[in-house]
């Protein structure tokens, strides 16, 4: 779902930055190889997390949801050079697309990917993060922040996609839309949380950016 004109939308495609040639590939191997390749955060939604981690420069940046890697790898190119990324995802199909280009890169010892349930996952990792991506289930989108808010360090960023839901987010919802409900409860929680700082903008399908006071 397009939120400006298509036109409007090419037009601001064309005058970003183009993605790095490795990204280029795993975008075509995604589209080839994997079903609903649109969970990609391609080249548009891709350069903005880039931008946003180069200027948060984080030592340790978490991302909830890995699919098959891009949106890590254009995190990752933010990091300091002592920096690590830990990347969560439950799909064990999708291992061998992610290490593929995880190792191509150059990147490949700074991050660290897990396989499983990330609420399982997340009270095992130590210490505290930089930058946090949330881009899983939206059903546990609250479950998820309940448990990672203490896990980021006072002045550091979470970046949450999907949080217009190509539009649900105001429309009737149906008694069994839990994904919906969820994003909705989600998005009031961060805007409303005093320890927040929340900006939700209108790029691709949502995508929030919250800063803790």
């Amino acid at each position: 779902m397009n939120f400006i004109p298509e036109a409007l939308d090419e037009y601001a495609v064309k005058h970003t930055q183009a993605e790095p040639e490795l990204l280029a590939q795993l975008s075509r191997e995604t589209y080839q190889k994997v079903l609903q390749p649109r969970m990609l955060s391609g080249h548009y939604q891709g350069r903005l997390l880039s931008l946003l981690s180069k200027i948060i420069a984080p030592t340790r940046i978490l991302e909830i949801g890995t699919y098959t890697g891009y949106s890590a790898l254009c995190l990752a190119e933010g990091l300091k050079p002592e920096g690590e990324l830990h990347t969560i995802d439950i799909n064990e199909e999708l291992t061998d697309l992610q290490k593929k280009y995880f190792d191509l890169s150059p990147f490949k010892d700074q991050i660290h990917a897990h396989l499983g349930n990330a609420m399982e996952i997340l009270p095992r990792l130590s210490g505290k993060f930089d930058l946090v991506f949330m881009d899983a289930d939206k059903p546990n989108y609250p479950a998820y922040f309940d448990l990672i808010i203490e896990k980021i360090k006072p002045g550091g960023i979470l970046l949450t996609d999907n949080v217009l839901w190509s539009g649900k987010v105001i429309e009737d919802i149906k008694e069994d839309d839990l994904s919906t409900k969820a994003l909705l409860e989600y998005n009031k929680k961060v805007s409303e949380d005093t320890r927040l700082e929340t900006v939700l903008l209108p790029v691709r399908d949502g995508l929030s950016i919250t800063r803790i006071k």
